[in-house]
Formats: C-alpha cells, sequence, structure tokens
C-alpha cells in the first residue's frame, strides 16, 4: 500500500521532499526522465517532491540509486524517511479544520522562531480569546458556533508554544491600526492592550508597532509570517494568508524577499519601550 500522507505535512516530510528535488536536480535529470528509468509515474514523484506523499522505502532507495546518493545521504534520508509523518501537537478535532490551518499549526509548533507582520489584527499568538472570538465571528460570518470554538481553541491551545520550557521567540510587528480596530468592544480591545503588554515583557517576545506617523510603508501589501526550525537543513518558510486562501513559500528568493521586508518593517517600527508605551496608550483610551 502507498504511504500517502493522512494529515499536514510535516518539517520532516517537506525537507525530504526539498532533498528529493535537490538530488534529482544535482543528477541533471527531468521528472520525464526518472519516470521513464524507475517506472515511477510523474503524478506520484511530483507528490513526493512537493511533500504531498511520503515515498515508499523500495521508491525511495530508487531514487536514491538513480541520484547516485552517497551512503551518508542514504542513511539520512531513509531515516529521515521513517519519522516523516510525526505531526507536532495536532489534536484530534483538528481534523475538522481547513487542511491549510493544521498545516501551518504542524509548521509552527516545530519552528524555532516565527516573524509575524500584521497589519489589522493582532498577532494569533498573543491574542486574548476574547479578541480571537470576536475576529473568528467578524471575519467568517458564515461559520456555526461549533466552527468559531473549534478555530478559538486552536488558537489558544497554539499560545502554549510561548510559555514551554523552551519556548518560541516570537518577534511581532503590528500596525497601529490594529491597536485602534474596536474588535469585541472596548473592554475586549483594553484587556487585548494588556496582553500584548504582558507579552512584551516576556524575554523571548518582541512587540513593535508601526507608528501612524511612519506614513506609507511596504507592510500596508498584506500581512506575513516567516518561520525558521531548529535544524538548519530545514528550509524556512513564509505563510501568507489571503482572501484568496492560504500560501506557503520556501524558495531562497521569496525567503531573502520577506526577510528583507521584514528588517525594513523592523526599522521604521517604533522601538520595544516606545510600542509599549503606544500600547498603554491606547489600552487607556480604551476604558
Amino acid at each position: 500500500m502507498p504511504s500517502e500522507r493522512q494529515g499536514p505535512p510535516t518539517v520532516r516530510l517537506r525537507r525530504l521532499a526539498f532533498e528529493l528535488r535537490r538530488l534529482r536536480d544535482t543528477a541533471g535529470l527531468t521528472q520525464q526522465q526518472v519516470a521513464e528509468q524507475t517506472g515511477i509515474n510523474t503524478a506520484t514523484l511530483y507528490r513526493h517532491e512537493t511533500a504531498r506523499s511520503r515515498p515508499q522505502r523500495r521508491t525511495l532507495i530508487a531514487l536514491l540509486n538513480l541520484y547516485g546518493a552517497t551512503e551518508q545521504q542514504r542513511t539520512d534520508l531513509l531515516a529521515l524517511s521513517r519519522e516523516a509523518d510525526a505531526q507536532g501537537w495536532l489534536r484530534p478535532y483538528h481534523a475538522e479544520l481547513p487542511e491549510q490551518y493544521t498545516a501551518y499549526i504542524s509548521f509552527e509548533a516545530e519552528a524555532r522562531s516565527v516573524r509575524n507582520y500584521e497589519s489589522l489584527f493582532i498577532p494569533g499568538l498573543l491574542q486574548t480569546e476574547d479578541y480571537t472570538r470576536a475576529v473568528i465571528r467578524g471575519g467568517l460570518p458564515m461559520a456555526s458556533q461549533k466552527e468559531v470554538e473549534q478555530r478559538v481553541q486552536a488558537r489558544m491551545e497554539r499560545q502554549n508554544l510561548l510559555t514551554t520550557d523552551n519556548p518560541l521567540r516570537l518577534w511581532a510587528i503590528v500596525d497601529e491600526a490594529a491597536l485602534h480596530r474596536l474588535v469585541g468592544g472596548a473592554e475586549v480591545m483594553r484587556q487585548q492592550m494588556n496582553r500584548l503588554i504582558s507579552a512584551a515583557s516576556e524575554p523571548h517576545v518582541t512587540v513593535q508597532v508601526i507608528a501612524y506617523a511612519a506614513g506609507a510603508h511596504a507592510g500596508m501589501q498584506g500581512s506575513f509570517v516567516l518561520m525558521d526550525f531548529p535544524n538548519p537543513a530545514d528550509p524556512e518558510i513564509i505563510h501568507i494568508d489571503s482572501m484568496a486562501g492560504d500560501l506557503f513559500l520556501e524558495t531562497q528568493p521569496d525567503v531573502r524577499r520577506y526577510s528583507l521586508l521584514f528588517d525594513n518593517l523592523r526599522a521604521i517600527a517604533l522601538s520595544p519601550d516606545d510600542s509599549t508605551r503606544l500600547i498603554a496608550s491606547v489600552a487607556t483610551g480604551a476604558q
């Protein structure tokens, strides 16, 4: 039976796919040539190279033989394949969430650090439960109460990543507009501002605000998240959430472009201390 993936891609499965693409490119072979020489059809090869499925052991060995992989590469990639389906902390009810959201959850759970820019919302990892519920209800007006609560629960569970013994490192940049948008009412916003101030005091969390006075800036095009992982062999990943759906990017040009964009936003944003003072002033006004 084929070892088809039964859930969102993991970091390990993504790394395996990346290495298979790299080895094929190094061997100077097209997918069609690989199919002709191994009997693996191009559709299956495409799924293996895009982390949509994990190759069976005999298929992986056939590919490694064709690509002339070294003994160390064979050992590493066979071990990687055995672990490729291991999920992070996905819960049973996550099967009812959209696949792209569970993919995001899986990647985030294995990340070492997250850089998040938000133009309209408070970053999900720093939201209060009431703010989250108001955001989801407003953004998904056709969702049932059960669907809303599942998403709220998932977002609250994600925040546990910030309170472990080895917490996720978070650098969050928020446009000032997100602080003033009255989501859920004045009391919800006051609590949310206090939550931001509290989070910003943690050594592994940095919060910056791009003030209105900064004028037009590159982040006005939309929000994005960059994640990197403990193992340097795991490519960084970019997540973009839009009305057209979720998009994951991992090519070096994309990673470089968004890293530079984040650095630009970090430079024009208020310092962490000045950002905290601005958030505190908004909290006072929300009372």
